[in-house]
């Protein structure tokens, strides 16, 4: 829980130094942002309302996934098979029995390329759709040129206009960092300024320590205690006016949050002890099941965009961080990856579906990169970026489907390639935003949300 007021001592402007540090932990949660700019987007016509992405963290092999190659060698196959699925042609790995049951409602891109085998410079291609300069290299050059915003920077632009009592883009449950601490960039707002910033929700759902005030700081507090946060960020905002050339914006950001807090409607979208407990083990408690679960609370009340990205605990080990298997793969494949996945998607798929908003709503099944196209001497698979795979499902998205292939042991493209500006050219189209529409910066100056060119193919 966030405390604001504190004794100790002032600095000129009447707020103390500890203060306006945990004014810094409010704007984790978007409570400081500038408003969103104004963007030049025509009326949505797409039949997508909302997406949901889904990063896998770390890199899932293709071979364990979306891609078998039971024909291969050993040491490129690996031990697990295919399976059949309920499209009679395709088939993914047995890991996955649940997806396979619902792949008439999934699209498999199966030759994405970045061409970049760093978690973070390939990251950052995958969420924003540009190249990272330079290309695999961890965390190189932060800051420009690398600060092309994120998907959810561009769509809570898009929605600037709409008056609203949650936000319209959300990260959940932390940043994506490597194992040094290094966040990677991409994950922000980047040139858009900080007003475009989607919220990021700091958190472990399904924690028996979690409470609804890690997320909306309302649920225990008075009408009282609120004003006196609201004051304080007033005053807060003056001083970030003078700095920020959109600083006289900030209030009205500030507002809608304090708005936000203040709706009991807007605060439950985050209070999952609200879901039967039977619904919550339909998405698995595991951390990233539980996340999932949260996400379509979230769209369900009104949020445009959701990333959730793979949670990665404390305690996870430090040689084998998220889906970065360097060692022992199969294990980790069989035993704490690909279960809770497979268990999340499909639960989510199927759940959006009864409620009537899988029509409305964009799954996008993503990571960094692939895995190398045979085992290294741990038993593990290193980064890869030439070629792996992604699953769409949902609004706009051909069911039963599969785009590209990658080669024989699954190691390039062999047809059909995909870039990660096309990936993004697709999320916009469904969403019902041309991609070469323009957006303006805090310059005014016009910029096309994405470059790339719309996957036909898997596309309504």
């Amino acid at each position: 829980m966030l405390r604001l007021l504190t004794n100790g001592p002032r600095l000129c402007d009447k707020l103390t130094r500890r203060e306006m540090l945990r004014i810094g932990g409010i704007g984790a949660l978007g409570l400081s942002l500038p408003a969103l700019l104004s963007a030049s987007t025509g009326p949505i016509r797409g039949s997508a309302r909302r997406c949901i992405v889904l990063f896998l963290m770390g890199g899932p092999p293709q071979h364990s996934t979306w891609d078998p190659k039971p024909d291969a060698t050993p040491e490129v196959r690996g031990p697990f098979g295919p399976i059949a699925t309920s499209v009679p042609g395709i088939q993914i790995c047995e890991l996955m029995p649940r997806l396979a049951q619902r792949m008439d409602k999934i699209a498999i891109l199966r030759a994405v390329s970045t061409g970049d085998s760093a978690h973070s410079s390939s990251g950052y291609y995958m969420m924003t759709g540009i190249p990272h300069a330079p290309q695999n290299v961890e965390n190189a050059n932060p800051g420009a040129p690398n600060n092309w915003p994120t998907l959810g920077a561009i769509v809570q632009k898009a929605r600037a206009g709409e008056r609203r009592l949650i936000p319209a883009a959300v990260r959940l449950p932390h940043r994506i960092f490597n194992t040094d601490g290094s966040v990677w960039p991409g994950q922000d707002s980047g040139f858009l300024g900080q007003s475009a910033d989607p919220w990021l929700l700091r958190c472990e759902p399904g924690a028996a320590t979690m409470r609804v005030s890690e997320f909306s700081l309302a649920a225990d507090l008075p009408s009282g205690r609120l004003d006196d946060r609201h004051r304080l960020l007033h005053a807060v905002n003056q001083q970030l006016q003078l700095a920020d050339r959109v600083g006289q914006r900030y209030d009205r950001n500030t507002q809608q949050a304090f708005d936000m807090l203040r709706s009991a409607e807007a605060g439950h979208a985050f209070d999952l002890e609200r879901e039967p407990p039977a619904m919550r083990e339909r998405y698995g408690r595991s951390p990233f099941g539980q996340s999932v679960l949260l996400s379509r609370r979230l769209v369900e009340a009104g949020v445009s965009l959701v990333q959730v990205n793979w949670y990665r605990g404390p305690n996870e080990p430090s040689d084998n961080p998220c889906w970065d298997s360097h060692t022992d793969e199969p294990n980790r494949l069989r035993n704490v990856l690909v279960p809770p996945m497979d268990h999340a998607f499909a639960a989510l798929i199927d759940d959006l579906e009864q409620r009537g908003l899988l029509d409305e709503t964009l799954i996008v099944c993503m990571a960094e990169f692939g895995r190398t196209p045979r085992y290294n001497a741990r038993t593990g698979r290193d980064h890869w970026g030439p070629v792996f795979s992604v699953a769409l499902a949902g609004a706009g998205i051909r069911g039963g489907t599969v785009y590209g292939a990658s080669d024989r042991i699954g190691a390039q493209p062999r047809d059909g390639r995909v870039r990660p500006e096309d990936l993004t050219a697709t999320i916009f189209h469904c969403l019902g935003f041309a991609p070469d529409t323009e957006i303006h910066d805090s310059f005014n100056r016009p910029i096309p949300l994405s470059r790339g060119q719309i996957i036909r193919q898997v596309v309504h």
